[in-house]
């Protein structure tokens, strides 16, 4: 058992957990955040991508002491004083979920990927969304979502 650590959303949490627990673990089992999602356990499917340090990783396969004192972001923290931010808002106008299971992986890689390529090709989108697994098969309103996101031009 450890004492960590962790800079989730903005405010500095202290969580005493096992170090190898995944960071997953973690957030939705000693800190109440449960947007982010448990699919796979093996980070294939993205069900629960978190941005740290600024780029998209899968929470299941970091453990929590690799992610003490690093810059945690959740689905949690995107939103800014009640407003969503242009990915979340885009998922919505174009209808980009069904069960909504992967979605906040998916707007996570998404808001990752603008972040750091406001303009990308559909090839680059893709790409970075590959790893992101919808089993209702949305994939075409989640491409227009994220370009409905990059045409606001606050990926943020």
């Amino acid at each position: 058992m450890g004492h960590y650590i962790l800079n989730v959303n903005g405010a500095q949490l202290s969580v005493d957990a096992p170090g190898e627990e995944s960071l997953l673990f973690v957030l939705r089992n000693h800190l109440d955040l449960t947007g982010t999602k448990y699919g796979c356990g093996e980070g294939q499917c993205g069900a629960c991508t978190v941005i740290l340090n600024g780029r998209a990783i899968r929470s299941c396969l970091i453990p929590v002491s690799a992610a003490a004192n690093l810059k945690i972001e959740t689905i949690e923290g995107l939103e800014r004083d009640g407003h969503l931010n242009s990915v979340q808002q885009a998922f919505l106008e174009e209808g980009a979920m069904q069960c909504g299971y992967c979605t906040s992986g998916m707007i996570m890689n998404a808001t990752s990927l603008l972040r750091h390529s406001p303009h990308p090709t559909d090839e680059q989108i893709l790409t970075a969304m590959n790893g992101n697994i919808c089993r209702c098969g949305t994939y075409p309103r989640i491409l227009a979502a994220i370009r409905r996101a990059e045409q606001s031009g606050e990926a943020a």
